[in-house]
């Protein structure tokens, strides 16, 4: 007889009892085992085991955060090596002079490779950004698919590596995320738990990229994780900490690096204006993002995508080469102050003798169409996210806003400092992640003296960006489908209720040619007091409440000429079974209704109850407790 096989019935048993006497459900029962029984027994029986005899769980929380940070930082260090390495070698492969044509044909093939590794490796199954991890925490009980830990690097190093016009943040924090996810799973976390690892695997990823440990946490706590309690910051400090060390073991130091020790406090005026600056250009990325994402879901066809993506990509790096790539290396020319190199490649560079008015000319269609090119990417089939974007664009536009006023001769102000400063506006405004884009900056640029101008204009940013656009370019499509994460805890909660699961079948319908005896039949047989009136093709005509028709059952003579037509009412409202939940709960306090009758493709399906609503939301609070 196997001993490990005997010994992981007897395990379950024993720690079941263990987390029983403590009032909530066990890890190990809470999910389908979908590797081979005989391999669980052998290899997590006895060391599941050994862990609840001689490791606490607050431990085993830190020893896992400690390999989810290991994993993740490892992941990030890989990709952004590869990416890197990859672009230096296509580089190098094509002489100078032929190089600004390849770069505009670079991104198509990018594009194709990415689109046929979904195609026939995933399935052509891609969700890309941080919004699909945020919606696996909200309604798939943080449970991130195991394909995530390769899709996403292998198409971000596909599309980044010849051009695509995206950062590697988001596929990171994904990638990092599924680590933290399957890792919970694997090793039989609770629910709680295995969510708290998905943040230290996605604070992990930034953490390493960057090498900024704070930012990494910070950038968990706003962008995935709803809320979080104090002791659980502990494991998401060693998580980014763990992949920031791997990070600086394997990995070049900082992206960016700004030597400062003061700012001017004359500018503060100059500093606010920027904000509100960034504020409407973040306001502007949200917006052309989802609008071309709704233009290229009208195209099925992903090989038409390709081509006219790819061609359109091509001519915007054509005409803009500093759209290629990431775009970092912009980034670091304007703040080692090499600006005019920004028209290296450029059509427009044969007006090298009018250099200030053609830096500013490239440097602001490059800003204003960096979005664009990112939106080309992702919807021709590449992958990226708006992280690296942002920052790209927020670089050019304190460049841009810095170099007008010198212009102007208003103030002589330091274009490095509003470099990065517009760097944090346009981080915080698109992804609403203000503290983040604080300690994002400051870490990876080195500017800590810079932190009280980081602070107002994050601030000010944040709040006037999130004034035209609530949600995030993260979960702005989410909460169209009514969830929420981010808004307050009971809003959170009612958009991971199930509308479907809630619908009561149990009410009796009726025909509206039944006689007022026949009625009362079914009343005497009828668990509920509400019926109702539906006809042949079950369409929903109406409703009779015993309440309503009480008078009428003592009515003897009229048992056979009124019929059930002429006694129905109609609903005060009808559900749809695609309504959001915190919609529909508004609607029956509005009308003062306990039950609502569902609707879906014009046929009644049931009934909806305040009760059952409550009833599941009280489930759902304490399942998030524990």
């Amino acid at each position: 007889m196997d001993f490990s096989a005997a010994l992981f019935p007897w395990l379950c048993r024993l720690s079941t009892r263990s987390y029983l006497a403590a009032g909530s459900a066990h890890p190990l029962l809470a999910f389908p085992v979908t590797m081979p029984k005989n391999v669980i027994h052998r290899l997590l029986g006895p060391l599941l085991l050994w862990r609840l005899r001689y490791v606490n769980d607050r431990v085993y929380l830190i020893v896992l955060s400690i390999v989810v940070g290991l994993l993740a930082g490892l992941a990030a260090v890989l990709l952004k090596n590869s990416v890197h390495i990859s672009q230096e070698l296509i580089f190098a492969w094509v002489p100078e002079q032929y190089r600004v044509f390849a770069l505009s044909l670079y991104p198509i093939i990018g594009i194709s490779l990415s689109v046929l590794f979904t195609r026939y490796v995933l399935g052509g199954k891609l969700s890309r950004g941080v919004g699909p991890i945020v919606y696996n925490i909200a309604r798939q009980g943080s449970i991130v698919p195991r394909s995530k830990l390769y899709s996403q690097m292998v198409t971000s190093f596909l599309t980044v590596t010849f051009g695509g016009s995206a950062g590697l943040e988001a596929p990171i924090s994904v990638t990092g995320s599924a680590i933290g996810s399957n890792v919970g799973r694997i090793l039989r976390v609770g629910r709680r738990e295995r969510r708290l690892l998905v943040g230290c695997g996605a604070a992990a990823g930034v953490a390493a990229i960057f090498n900024s440990p704070i930012a990494g946490v910070l950038f968990a706590v706003e962008a995935i994780l709803s809320e979080l309690s104090a002791p659980f910051f502990i494991p998401l400090l060693i998580s980014s900490a763990t992949a920031t060390v791997v990070s600086k073991l394997l990995y070049a130091g900082q992206p960016f690096v700004l030597i400062t020790t003061a700012w001017p406090v004359e500018a503060i005026p100059f500093y606010l204006m920027l904000a509100l600056f960034t504020a409407l250009l973040s306001v502007y990325m949200i917006r052309v993002y989802f609008l071309a994402e709704r233009l290229y879901e009208r195209w099925p066809n992903p090989f038409r995508k390709i081509v006219v993506g790819g061609v359109a990509l091509g001519l915007l790096v054509f005409i803009f080469p500093p759209l290629y790539g990431e775009g970092y290396n912009i980034v670091q020319l304007l703040l080692s102050g090499q600006s005019e190199r920004l028209v290296d490649g450029s059509l427009f560079a044969v007006y090298r003798d009018d250099s200030v008015l053609l830096v500013l000319l490239v440097a602001i269609g490059s800003m204003l169409l960096k979005v664009v090119a990112t939106t080309i990417t992702v919807g021709s089939g590449g992958n990226g996210g708006m992280f690296g974007s942002s920052l790209f664009v927020g670089a050019l536009a304190g460049f841009v806003y810095a170099r007008v006023i010198n212009l102007s001769g208003m103030a002589p102000v330091p274009e490095v400092h509003f470099i990065v400063l517009g760097m944090a506006g346009m981080l915080a405004g698109v992804v609403h992640a203000p503290l983040t884009a604080i300690f994002l900056i400051a870490e990876i640029t080195g500017g800590y003296a810079l932190f009280v101008p980081l602070m107002a204009v994050t601030s000010c940013s944040y709040l006037v960006t999130k004034y035209f656009e609530p949600y995030s370019v993260y979960t702005r499509k989410l909460a169209k489908q009514g969830i929420y994460m981010h808004q307050d805890r009971d809003r959170g909660l009612l958009s991971q209720l199930d509308l479907h699961h809630l619908i009561q079948n149990d009410f009796v319908p009726v025909r509206p040619e039944n006689t007022l005896g026949e009625l009362v039949d079914i009343f005497r047989h009828a668990t509920r007091n509400l019926f109702p009136v539906v006809n042949e093709q079950g369409e929903l005509l109406g409703i009779v409440s015993l309440d309503t028709v009480r008078d009428a059952l003592f009515d003897d003579d009229h048992y056979t000429t009124t019929l059930v037509a002429d006694l129905m009412t109609q609903p005060p409202a009808i559900v749809n079974p695609d309504d959001m939940m915190l919609d529909t709960l508004r609607c029956m306090e509005q009308v003062g209704a306990w039950a609502l009758p569902v609707v879906e493709n014009g046929r009644y399906a049931g009934f909806l109850l305040k009760s059952a609503i409550l009833a599941a939301y009280r489930r759902q609070l304490l399942k998030e407790s524990d």
